[in-house]
């Protein structure tokens, strides 16, 4: 069969909705048949002041949020000290761009949680930290990586990419890591071995030829390397930032562009529907269209909370289990890189 061109991507737009969601269900039972998977993991955002100004940010303290913080490896490691006592299994940091706390700083964190907790997974670093830290310091986004691995880090988070047309990314997020430093980034930790995910935030001046762009240099990157473990479109929240979008996407354009991106991304194996961002009852329609992932029961979350969601503080897993079965779907928990861990 041949591929879904950009054209005919364009198109599916346009398509009867629950004509698109059967062919994306059909594609993600082809793949996973009724399982959803999601894992138990914190989120550890350790600062939040950034040398960088991007519109659609809630988060950054160098803008609307007076209230600075910066954490000490101290609290971060009470909190991973804590999460570990309760069987959690993947720590997930990232944080802003902050020129003061030192490449040391992040390396030396990494290293701390590894040595104590080495069954831990450390999720860290999005491509845009990594571009950061390399301008910031003098290096080179290999000596970065290698850095990375030196210290622990596992596998990367695939913040960052935003929208892929540099356009787009003049007006949102300007000075921040290119598109195809992005790219080139998440093909060198490839190339080491290693898999990361990738995003796409959406809902905000994009329009959908920007979108199908964007899953089409994604299917190009994981052709060469089959590095990406799962494709999150991330939906744009709209409060509390410089973006000044009036009106929330519509569920039908998020559900449209969930069943698109099954479709067009063949050779990414997990699409995930981050409840954080869209809400538990869409995230879970989602998984109708195509999506198989609801990422995990996150217990704290402050990036995109600070914006609207509602996922400061996270969710129980009897709850997350309930609702997944409630939906139909079979519950099944996973490690950061899809190792099955139980099945409900």
């Amino acid at each position: 069969m041949s591929r879904i061109s950009f054209e005919q991507a364009l198109k599916m737009y346009d398509m009867d909705f629950f004509e698109l969601a059967e062919l994306a269900d059909a594609k993600r039972r082809a793949l996973h048949d009724k399982k959803t998977y999601f894992n138990i993991n914190r989120h550890i955002n350790p600062t939040n002041v950034c040398k960088d100004v991007c519109k659609f940010c809630a988060y950054s303290a160098s803008r609307k949020n007076p209230n600075q913080y910066t954490m000490t490896h101290d609290e971060i490691m009470e909190i991973v000290k804590d999460i570990d006592s309760r069987g959690i299994k993947e720590v997930h940091i990232v944080s802003a761009h902050n020129p003061n706390t030192g490449l040391e700083w992040y390396l030396e964190v990494f290293k701390k949680i590894k040595t104590a907790y080495p069954h831990l997974h450390v999720k860290a670093l999005t491509a845009a930290e990594v571009n950061f830290l390399a301008e910031e310091y003098g290096k080179s986004h290999d000596e970065i990586l290698d850095l990375m691995v030196q210290n622990g880090v596992d596998s990367m988070p695939g913040g960052g990419a935003e929208i892929f047309d540099e356009k787009v990314r003049e007006y949102i997020c300007k000075g921040k890591v290119t598109s195809e430093q992005w790219l080139d980034i998440h093909r060198k930790w490839h190339q080491r071995g290693k898999k990361s995910n990738v995003t796409m935030l959406f809902g905000h001046v994009e329009n959908r030829e920007h979108r199908i762009d964007h899953m089409m240099r994604i299917r190009d990157l994981q052709d060469e390397t089959g590095g990406f473990n799962c494709f999150i479109p991330l939906v744009y929240q709209t409060e509390n930032n410089f973006l000044n979008v009036k009106k929330d996407i519509t569920a039908n354009e998020i559900l449209r562009t969930m069943a698109i991106s099954r479709l067009v991304l063949d050779n990414v194996p997990n699409l995930k529907a981050y409840w954080v961002t869209s809400t538990v009852n869409l995230a879970l329609i989602a998984q109708e269209f195509g999506a198989n992932d609801l990422d995990g029961t996150i217990e704290k979350e402050s990036i995109n909370s600070a914006a609207g969601a509602a996922s400061a503080n996270g969710m129980k897993m009897d709850e997350f289990v309930q609702l997944i079965k409630n939906s139909g779907f079979v519950p099944v928990e996973r490690d950061s890189v899809y190792n099955e861990i139980k099945v409900w």
